[in-house]
């Protein structure tokens, strides 16, 4: 029982100091025990690589502007390319429905006016007893049906674009307006008109395209095998327009027509650069502090719940713990402290294990 629980001991701190002593094997040990050595390979699935990427816009950073209702286009105050800001005058409709939905409202309107006189009079008569209970509900009822009625079409006059101060203006007296004017619901860039001047349009017809373009989104495609990889916060610049970002959003949903993975970026910094539609090339930066290297499966040596690798020095070999990331075929990618110029042990892996642990090295 002493010798197993020293075998344990020995072995924990031989592990737990494994990288500050070599593996002393002359090269004639090394031949007779098997041991063979590769060099270590750089893993360049992300590492030095540009990705294809579009430019979009942001969701909840594009509006578009729409016609209230059909009518004419007699002005277009802005074009495409242009700077607005939130509640500038954009363009003006000629509308007839318009006139309708305004005589509608002012019906409504006079209609209100007499049921709320009629209910403030029958008010007065059932507390002097001199009408029924039953005729002033009837009243009280046509004063809520005249309500609903007056506010349904002042909600139909907002939807064909008229303002509150507008709307209030409204007097049987004072006429009405057949025009309309837009507005624009944001601050932004306007990316495209839809209209000319004089054109007719339906309600709802598109007009133009206002889109705010800072921040703007990087939509990367990126080889499936990357995706042990990356994660959201990692660095993404634009080389070549000096522009960058970070990644936001690991998408998982794969592209069936060539298997890539969907990544996606904010760009934060040179976003002036870009325009939404632009395919650029994309680098995905893992970070100084993280190294991942391609090695042979044969190579990996675990020991409890760590793994090593076997570095090649002058006087034999140096045990280096890595992180697997991932394994597929014969190789295996890792996280370690390595530059990438070393050779590993690839064959033999058994024979280094027991001259490391002291079990059968001389």
């Amino acid at each position: 029982m002493s010798k197993i629980f020293s075998f344990v001991f020995f072995g924990a701190f031989l592990i737990a100091n494994a990288q500050a002593a070599d593996i002393v094997m002359t090269p004639t040990q090394q031949q007779n025990l098997g041991v063979s050595v590769a060099p270590v390979g750089k893993n360049n699935v992300f590492n030095s690589r540009n990705f294809p990427a579009e430019i979009t816009v942001p969701v909840g950073q594009e509006r578009v502007v729409s016609a209230p209702q059909s009518g004419l286009i007699d002005q277009l105050y802005i074009a495409a390319g242009q700077t607005v800001k939130k509640g500038q005058l954009i363009a003006h409709l000629h509308s007839p429905e318009l006139l309708g939905l305004q005589r509608d409202y002012l019906q409504a309107q006079t209609q209100h006016k007499l049921a709320a006189k009629s209910l403030a009079r029958d008010t007065e008569l059932l507390k002097d007893g001199i009408i029924p209970q039953r005729r002033f509900l009837e009243t009280e009822s046509m004063h809520d049906e005249t309500s609903a009625s007056l506010a349904q079409r002042k909600q139909a006059l907002h939807l064909a674009g008229m303002g509150d101060a507008a709307i209030n203006k409204l007097r049987p007296e004072s006429g009405m307006s057949a025009g309309v004017s837009l507005t624009a619901p944001m601050d932004g860039q306007v990316l495209e008109q839809m209209v000319t001047i004089g054109q007719r349009v339906d309600m709802a017809m598109p007009l133009y395209r206002i889109a705010k373009l800072n921040p703007l989104w990087l939509e990367i495609h990126a080889p499936l095998e990357g995706l042990p990889f990356v994660k959201p916060g990692m660095l993404v610049t634009v080389p070549k327009l000096q522009a960058s970002g970070k990644l936001i959003s690991v998408i998982r949903n794969v592209n069936k027509a060539d298997q890539t993975l969907h990544l996606r970026a904010e760009i934060t910094k040179g976003a002036e650069k870009l325009s939404p539609g632009q395919f650029v090339e994309a680098v995905i930066s893992l970070g100084g502090e993280v190294q991942y290297f391609s090695v042979a499966k044969s190579a990996l040596s675990r020991q409890g719940a760590e793994t090593f690798v076997f570095v090649q020095t002058k006087n034999g070999f140096a045990p280096i713990k890595v992180k697997v990331i991932s394994e597929q075929g014969d190789e295996a990618v890792v996280d370690a402290s390595l530059n990438g110029n070393e050779k590993i042990a690839v064959t033999g892996i058994s024979a280094i294990k027991g001259a490391w642990l002291g079990l059968g090295g001389e």
